[in-house]
């Protein structure tokens, strides 16, 4: 195993020479038959992914950001190369939709894909409704049990949930989008009066990615979202991530577990370490793509163009033709009101 910190106690003993700070060398080893990148990060993990492909050698990672950003190279060069590429940890922790999609639903044509990804959110949005705390304090609570980082950007403005939505979104159109198409927003306007009214009406907010195939394209997206309390995706509370799953054929399927954590990481990377070697023992190499471009939608819809529902809070006078005022307003706009009882 190759480290820059080689002499910290992991828990595990294990033979001198095991562990390195060399990973080219390590890579490069002819005793080397299955490459795990596990570092992160979009700089010398991609480096060492391409390394490894380019000798031929199967890699396993968890790295959803590389994916995201650079998913076409790295799976053109798994191409060139016919070694595998597994990415199951880079989606969902533990739960295995990468899986599921690439081989289970393979005989759907996906129509729609509902996930909450990201464990941060969704327990800053439990507490939230629970206890009836602001947004910073239970951010702040979140980042003293270690379930939030110091800077807390990539999970609450919805960037670590665009990552994984932009892999399943190509996954299932067979084109390689990236992030550039995204439609991002993250939680931090959601206030506890949203989270009130939302409740009042019978919803509860969550970070959703949402992807659809729509008009001709694929709609993608990830926004804070109403869900009916009722629903599968409404149960779904703390630290834990779902995915949901609409096929032409099997209908709608949900995959739910803890999305984050070493353990869960560890479940998938050590399933997938199975799954390449099983492959290399028998010589079925690719046997199933890490990626494969098929005919499906290389077109994403423009936010401009997405019609859908929307939550709208609005303060204002409470005094004759102030709603009538605001009817007239979006009623310009094209744009109806639902009522509620």
């Amino acid at each position: 195993m190759a480290d820059l910190d080689i002499t910290s106690d992991r828990g595990v003993v294990v033979p001198a020479g095991v562990l390195t700070q060399d990973a080219v060398g390590l890579i490069e080893d002819p005793s080397v038959d299955v490459v795990v990148e596990l570092i992160g990060g979009t700089g010398v993990a991609k480096d060492f992914i391409l390394r490894a492909l380019a000798a031929g050698k199967p890699v396993v990672t968890a790295n959803k950001a590389l994916l995201a950003k650079h998913g076409e190279e790295i799976f053109s060069a798994a191409e060139r190369s016919s070694a595998d590429v597994y990415y199951e940890a880079s989606v969902g922790g533990g739960i295995p939709c990468i899986k599921a999609m690439r081989e289970g639903l393979v005989g759907n044509r996906i129509r729609e894909i509902v996930g909450i990804l990201n464990g941060t959110c969704n327990y800053i949005l439990t507490r939230m409704e629970r206890e009836g705390a602001d947004f910073d304090a239970v951010l702040a609570a979140a980042q003293a049990a270690g379930y939030a980082e110091a800077d807390p950007s990539l999970d609450v403005d919805g960037i670590d949930t665009a990552h994984k939505a932009t892999i399943l979104a190509s996954l299932a159109y067979g084109e390689w989008f990236g992030m550039e198409p995204l439609h991002i927003e993250g939680i931090r306007r959601v206030s506890l009066q949203d989270i009130h009214y939302a409740s009042e009406l019978g919803y509860r907010i969550k970070l959703l990615a949402v992807i659809k195939e729509r008009d001709g394209g694929v709609q993608m997206r990830v926004q804070p979202t109403l869900i009916p309390i009722s629903s599968l995706l409404g149960h779904v509370g703390g630290v834990f991530n779902a995915v949901w799953v609409r096929g032409d054929t099997v209908g709608g399927t949900m995959y739910y577990g803890r999305g984050a954590g070493r353990d869960a990481t560890a479940s998938a990377v050590v399933a997938d370490i199975v799954d390449v070697s099983l492959n290399l023992k028998f010589g079925s190499h690719r046997r199933v793509a890490a990626f494969r471009a098929h005919q499906g939608y290389d077109r994403v819809v423009p936010m401009s163009d997405v019609r859908t529902r929307y939550y709208i809070r609005l303060q204002a006078l409470d005094q004759p033709g102030v709603m009538a005022l605001v009817s007239g307003i979006l009623g310009r706009h094209g744009i109806s009101i639902a009522g509620s009882d």
